[in-house]
């Protein structure tokens, strides 16, 4: 019989291994999806039993069942949405382009020679040269599509896991090997430390879209600019703010480019309290975190420095979960 604490050690040795191969071989988006539906359908299972289903087994596949339809009818409206701003309404796609367009031709009477030489004459001007960039650079846009594909494909993959290994947990027949339960004491550790980031997560990207709203809803207006798609932004800023680091560069994208379609004014004021903002939101959504994981600021301030110039974006947006698991493995042995 092998010790359990040499079982520890072995299982923790494959966990840090397995945690190291997500990020090289560009799996965080699996991983995260992942630990998602086993928390969702985890968190849903014991309201089944509250409902009258007393089979454990039923209740998960239930529990799954409605976390599944849920997220399906979600990326339906999503993308209803979506194409529904894109392609129709006084504000969609074409109109933002154009009100881009002209706030270029408006630009260059109050600009350098020098300068306004680099910027389209006139829409059509402005039309002929994203046309003739999208030609010069379709092999980088294939690219483009190319990384799109495989992150939904791994986030898919990783959700039918998730949810695999969460109707598995608790169902199955027989007892799990020595080793095999201590592999599942890593991921029931790992798990419950992505539930604490994702609960701070919640509380960061309210506080970042109060910030945002009180900006383009209230600040603005003061000084007589009615910025367009105000309810859209703000619920983007919301929605893409649950995901870490990359929510915010997605919402950031979004103002800054309506900004430009009101004036160059506007997007450079926007850029500025974006940047500002999210610069001391760093330390405000460190000391969130921490509080969840019992972490000093610096502390998860330290590691997202190192995950971020070790792993670039996928480090430091996964910074936070690494540094709550280990933090939790290292408490468990008693050695912090």
């Amino acid at each position: 019989m092998v010790d359990r604490s040499i079982l520890g050690t072995i299982s923790l040795v494959l966990a840090v291994l397995a945690l190291w191969a997500v990020i090289k071989l560009d799996l965080l988006s699996a991983l995260l999806a992942g630990l998602l539906i086993a928390q969702l359908v985890n968190s849903t299972a014991p309201l089944m039993n509250r409902a009258g289903i007393a089979d454990h087994r039923l209740g998960k596949a239930v529990a799954l069942t409605l976390v599944a339809a849920v997220i399906a009818i979600a990326l339906v409206l999503i993308i209803l949405e979506v194409s529904s701003w894109l392609t129709a309404g006084p504000e969609n796609l074409f109109f933002l382009l154009q009100r881009m367009a002209g706030a270029i031709e408006t630009a260059r009477a109050h600009l350098p020679g020098w300068v306004s030489a680099y910027f389209p004459a006139n829409v059509e001007e402005f039309e002929n040269a994203a046309s003739k960039w999208l030609r010069e650079n379709a092999w980088q846009l294939r690219s483009v599509g190319r990384d799109v594909g495989l992150f939904l494909t791994h986030t898919i993959a990783g959700m039918i896991i998730g949810g695999m290994i969460a109707y598995s947990r608790g169902t199955r027949d027989s007892e799990p090997g020595p080793l095999a339960a201590a592999l599942e004491e890593r991921v029931a550790i790992l798990g419950s430390a992505f539930r604490s980031i994702v609960f701070s997560q919640v509380r960061i990207s309210a506080l970042n879209t109060l910030l945002t709203a009180i900006f383009l809803a209230l600040v603005l207006p003061v000084f007589g600019v009615q910025m367009p798609f105000l309810k859209t932004m703000i619920a983007i800023t919301f929605i893409v703010g649950l995901l870490p680091i990359i929510g915010n560069l997605i919402s950031n994208t979004v103002i800054v480019l309506v900004s430009l379609s009101v004036s160059p004014a506007i997007a450079l004021a926007s850029l500025v309290f974006l940047v500002v903002i999210h610069k001391l939101e760093y330390f405000v959504n460190a000391r969130i975190i921490g509080v969840r994981i019992h972490a000093r600021a610096w502390e998860l301030l330290l590691a997202m420095l190192v995950m971020d110039a070790a792993f670039g974006i996928p480090g430091l947006i996964a910074a936070p979960i690494y540094y709550a698991y280990f933090k939790a493995e290292l408490a468990l042995r008693k050695l912090i």
